[in-house]
């Protein structure tokens, strides 16, 4: 694992998080316009509907990565549960990565993937390793996507994950649900402190 100011130089265990921050955050739908709405730079990047991966190459001059922090069966969060219209104990494939730009952790992605959606073609899920989910997304024909939903995640004393250094200021986040071949599984990207243009 590449070590960097975000990234932990040690191991710990889920169960020093107590409230997963997806739970935490008061997800918006895009449309929302409430009586704080975000800032014109994160709207920019929250709302695009585009390739976020492709997109971050491009800011990168090309100098991007996907770094895997983690990759297992778990129980999902109750808000990625209900997002994904899940039972309670069901379980589902969760991907953890760093997408790395320039040498810097720029954005925290979370993908949870609900095991029927891991059948037929789409087995190829479970093999990922540090290759964008992204490209395989917005490449794929039968890729639909539900309504982006967004959140001003704030700081609490925990981490999004484990090998990360907790959150010391507010950061701004966005998920969906992706369908491929009607086949849904939840994307949540968090843009680190870090990330610079």
């Amino acid at each position: 694992m590449v070590v960097r100011s975000m990234l932990k130089t040690h191991k710990s265990t889920y169960s020093a998080v107590s409230v997963h921050f997806s739970d935490r955050a008061t997800w918006r739908q895009s449309t929302y316009a409430g009586v704080n709405p975000m800032p014109a730079f994160w709207r920019d990047w929250l709302m695009d509907p585009g390739s976020l991966t492709q997109r971050l190459v491009d800011a990168s001059d090309g100098q991007f990565k996907v770094e895997v922090l983690s990759q297992s069966l778990q129980r999902p969060s109750l808000s990625e549960r209900r997002a994904l219209s899940l039972p309670e104990h069901r379980l589902a494939l969760v991907r953890e990565v760093i997408l790395m730009g320039r040498g810097a952790p720029w954005v925290f992605a979370r993908s949870v993937i609900p095991l029927p959606t891991l059948t037929g073609r789409l087995r190829r899920l479970r093999r990922l390793d540090s290759r964008p989910l992204g490209a395989l997304l917005f490449s794929d024909p039968t890729m639909t996507r539900e309504a982006l939903q967004w959140a001003c995640i704030a700081p609490n004393g925990q981490p999004l994950a484990v090998q990360l250094e907790d959150i010391v200021k507010p950061v701004w986040g966005r998920r969906s649900v992706f369908k491929l071949s009607a086949k849904p599984m939840l994307v949540c990207e968090v843009f680190l402190p870090s990330f610079s243009l």
